[in-house]
């Protein structure tokens, strides 16, 4: 009578929230102790989990399933959780199953792939995003059921013997070409440094090229323009190339008709392009004596001044330098040579033209008249 009256309290407690015995709050279960704590977590599928499943961290019961509700196409599950258990705010959970064929349960962990961040708290929600669901037994039994009836497992032992019918005799060329695939990964591999310097290359040219777009096409623009006035001017070209042909046959008859010819004038030349170098210095100094005549170019700072100028002059005025200086080349050349000599002045002493000598070269000999 007394289990009765318990049964009808609690009926009449729950209210219309009696969903079978699992609905009501069983006694010893976890997240009931003092300082626990309230979080929710949104699920994609909540498979057969129920009120007062449990909640599992690293395989230890920490907390039990208060409540479940349909919330935007997936399920919203609220759970309790002791105190004494401290969890990432971004903690993942998941739907999962003690042994093939044990019971459900939530799963909740510390996020592998990111670091932990905060801490959750009464009234936490862990999002659609961090949960998930485990294979269960039946999805398990159902996979390896296509697996088994549809996968081509049959045809495995029709593969195998294919496969050795293949090789069958090839041994050696098969190893060989396996070495030879060994040799060509490793070379790949130690060339991955320049490939991807190959690469980065590339994307820089690719780079300059897009950033000139306008300048690229205009040159696609143009190019066909170009080519068509080639194409008009095949003619013309054609014509302009069998004139230079023609030409060239011109040219290579008449050197060679005067090849000799050319060799000996270039031979004859020779001696006076020799002499002209020879006479190189000397040159130099006869054209530097030009600009200034008839004075030297390189000494006239020695005796132009400012606004005065010093000199001294030597005046010949003998009948000898008269004639080698004026009448060199003429018919009265020697003639005051000839009257000099007769009077015993200039003998072995001032060579002209007309002795033999040469008065550009020759010293002026001082007292000797």
């Amino acid at each position: 009578m007394a289990a009765l009256v318990a049964v009808v309290s609690l009926i009449t407690v729950t209210g219309c929230q009696w969903r079978g015995l699992n609905s009501l709050s069983l006694p010893g279960t976890e997240g009931g102790g003092d300082g626990s704590y309230t979080i929710q977590a949104q699920l994609p599928d909540v498979v057969v989990i129920q009120q007062n499943t449990r909640v599992r961290v690293a395989d230890v019961n920490v907390g039990n399933v208060t409540r479940i509700e349909v919330q935007d196409w997936h399920a919203l599950v609220t759970m309790r959780i002791d105190g004494g258990v401290h969890l990432p705010a971004n903690s993942t959970a998941k739907v999962g199953q003690t042994s093939l064929l044990g019971s459900m349960h939530i799963e909740l962990a510390p996020p592998t792939d990111r670091p932990a961040e905060g801490e959750l708290t009464d009234g936490s929600v862990i999002p659609l995003s961090a949960a998930a669901t485990y294979p269960t037994t039946e999805q398990t039994l159902a996979s390896v059921s296509i697996l088994l009836n549809g996968g081509g497992l049959g045809q495995l032992q029709e593969i195998n013997q294919a496969f050795a019918t293949a090789l069958g005799g090839r041994e050696t060329d098969m190893r060989s070409l396996l070495t030879q695939l060994d040799t060509f990964i490793a070379s790949l591999n130690s060339q991955t440094d320049d490939i991807i310097t190959a690469t980065e290359r590339l994307n820089e040219l690719t780079g300059q090229v897009a950033a000139r777009d306008d300048t690229v096409d205009r040159a696609l623009t143009t190019i066909p323009q170009a080519l068509a006035v080639l194409a008009d001017s095949r003619a013309q070209i054609a014509d302009a190339v069998d004139a230079l042909g023609r030409f060239g046959a011109i040219a290579n008859s008449t050197v060679t008709a005067t090849r000799e010819s050319l060799v000996n004038n270039l031979r004859n030349i020779a001696p006076v392009l020799r002499s002209l170098a020879d006479a190189g210095p000397a040159l130099t100094k006869g054209l530097d004596f030009l600009t200034t005549y008839p004075w030297v170019k390189s000494t006239v700072e020695n005796w132009f001044r400012g606004d005065f100028a010093n000199i001294s002059l030597v005046v010949d005025l003998t009948l000898s330098r008269l004639d080698s200086g004026l009448f060199t080349g003429t018919r009265w050349e020697g003639n005051l040579t000839q009257l000099e000599m007769q009077w015993g002045r200039t003998i072995g002493q001032l060579p002209s033209p007309y002795t033999a000598g040469n008065p550009l070269i020759a010293p002026y000999r001082w007292g000797a008249y």
